[in-house]
């Protein structure tokens, strides 16, 4: 192979098409449609802190390969925690932003970070990483980070001598249940009775639910949903949100097939509502919010109804979004997720690398721990 390598600065610069044939099978945040929106929408561009540098591999004339790549000025956003790093590269007086990230904005989801043909995938990682590298020493940037990787690509990335680092989240797996009431019974006694007491309460409150799919989704539906997301998010951290009404509403033009609204109401008010991505195999939770505080709703809106969608639709796994113990009491069972990364500074690289040995430890114990706690019966 004759390969040469470009960073371009925004992803309207590479065909659509050839784009979607190597994403093809990554799941729908790795979609044209979806990053352009993100940036169509200026909710990721160098004033926002997101600056796009997308990897291009060619080979001769013809694109075998592409990489979601961004420079960051800061750490939000992101979901795999570094601020403690950047902190101590702050202490010695050295700057660890602008940084250089391959994954998806705002959006922790394992996914692969290469898009290439996957039997040449292992041929083109040591070139890969060392175009990235000198992208980084000629751009000055303190490190380079790939983010919520699959496994095989983070153990091909190990074999270049990035640093691994696991995370946990909490994922549902659909067993051939029949209904939402099969699943249920696989919980002990008390279990089952604590979530069934918990979903009664919301119906004797007069509070319904309902599935909205690709075109049934209004733009008005839109409008109410992020109505909802602002004012959860305004409540939570102060602002807004990182994304806009804009970009909502061009997923909602580009990528219907790939969306689920779940709207709960009492009688005609709308409480609250919650959009998630799908594709033939995964539900992703991704974007809520509420107009009225409920106790109990959250979990149904964000998670009950998603694992009833899966029984009904077929998707074999639910990933409601990082974070949460309490998202094991409803049986949602913790994984592994992986990260990789390399530091320019050697010395800080061998700190990280100490760092993340003694955090992978904790980890496995908390892993232990958690499935521990699930609220399966024994058998």
């Amino acid at each position: 192979m004759n390969l040469t390598f470009a960073f371009v600065n925004a992803i309207s610069e590479i065909d659509r098409r050839l784009w979607q044939q190597l994403a093809e099978g990554a799941g729908p945040f790795l979609k044209y449609e979806f990053l352009h929106a993100l940036e169509q929408t200026d909710c990721v561009s160098a004033q926002q802190g997101w600056q796009p540098c997308h990897l291009t591999v060619y080979d001769n004339a013809t694109l075998i390969a592409v990489m979601p790549l961004y420079q960051k000025t800061h750490s939000y956003g992101e979901y795999i925690f570094d601020f403690a790093w950047a902190d101590a590269y702050h202490r010695h007086g050295l700057a660890y932003y602008p940084k250089l990230i391959s994954a998806v904005p705002f959006t922790p989801v394992t996914g692969p970070r290469l898009l290439c043909n996957k039997a040449m995938e292992a041929t083109l990682w040591p070139q890969v990483i060392s175009a990235l590298k000198n992208y980084c020493n000629v751009q000055q940037l303190s490190s380079l980070h790939l983010l919520f990787t699959d496994k095989d690509c983070s153990s091909a990335l190990t074999q270049q001598h990035l640093l691994s680092r696991t995370s946990v989240q909490f994922h549902w797996f659909n067993r051939a249940y029949v209904c939402f009431e099969d699943f249920v019974s696989t919980f002990s006694s008390r279990k089952r009775k604590n979530l069934n007491k918990e979903r009664n309460r919301l119906t004797e409150h007069g509070i319904r639910c309902r599935w909205l799919v690709g075109e049934q989704i209004s733009e008005q539906d839109m409008l109410d949903f992020y109505r909802c997301y602002c004012q959860t998010y305004l409540k939570r951290s102060g602002h807004s949100g990182y994304l806009t009404a804009a970009f909502f509403e061009q997923l909602r033009n580009s990528m219907a097939d790939n969306l689920l609204l779940v709207q709960a109401h009492r009688d005609d008010t709308l409480l609250a509502s919650a959009l998630l991505l799908f594709d033939e195999n995964t539900l992703y939770g991704r974007y809520w919010g509420a107009l009225h505080s409920v106790d109990g709703l959250h979990f149904e809106v964000c998670y009950y109804q998603g694992i009833a969608f899966c029984i009904e639709k077929g998707p074999q796994q639910f990933n409601p979004g990082t974070q949460g113990e309490h998202k094991i009491q409803r049986g949602f069972e913790p994984v592994y997720c992986y990260s990789s990364h390399w530091l320019k500074h050697s010395d800080f690289h061998q700190a990280v690398a100490a760092f993340l040995k003694q955090e992978r430890a904790h980890l496995q114990q908390y892993k232990t721990q958690a499935t521990s706690l699930l609220p399966f019966r024994k058998n």
